[in-house]
């Protein structure tokens, strides 16, 4: 799967903002109204892989909100800033392990690409999911050097 650069509406604040009918950012395919953004509006995701593809998205949209949402209350950190100039440009999921609704526990591994003016770079990052009260939400993760 091929994941370029997002051609989407206007950005507000310098974050991308998808239309509902576009392709979702997280590069399932879907539309962004079928795909990341219920999640982002607060629907539960049916699994640790969807959680992790709309905390991407959130990224791109510049949703801290989600992000913190999403975010295991015990690993949160304090205050989450997003910076308006790193571009998150394509995600890749490379595996998962459980993370389905009859799991407890989950792990999604992938690489996200970013850009940053002239610099580029991508992260690869292996999360954990544990589900809490029925949710899906993001533990941890161990960034690996790419």
């Amino acid at each position: 799967m091929s994941f370029g650069r997002a051609a989407y509406g206007p950005a507000r604040g310098g974050f991308a903002r998808p239309a509902a009918g576009d392709r979702c950012p997280c590069g399932s395919g879907d539309r962004f109204d079928g795909c990341c953004e219920p999640l982002l509006r607060g629907v539960p995701a049916a699994t640790a892989e969807r959680l992790m593809r709309s905390r991407y998205t959130a990224f791109v949209v510049g949703d801290a909100r989600h992000l913190a949402r999403s975010w295991h209350p015990r690993t949160r950190p304090d205050d989450l800033v997003l910076d308006p100039a790193q571009r998150w440009t394509g995600l890749q999921i490379l595996a998962t392990e459980a993370g389905t609704g009859a799991d407890a526990e989950g792990v999604v591994e992938f690489r996200a690409r970013w850009q940053r003016g002239p610099n580029d770079g991508e992260l690869h990052e292996r999360s954990r999911f544990v589900r809490r009260a029925g949710r899906w939400c993001y533990l941890d993760g161990e960034v690996h050097a790419t």
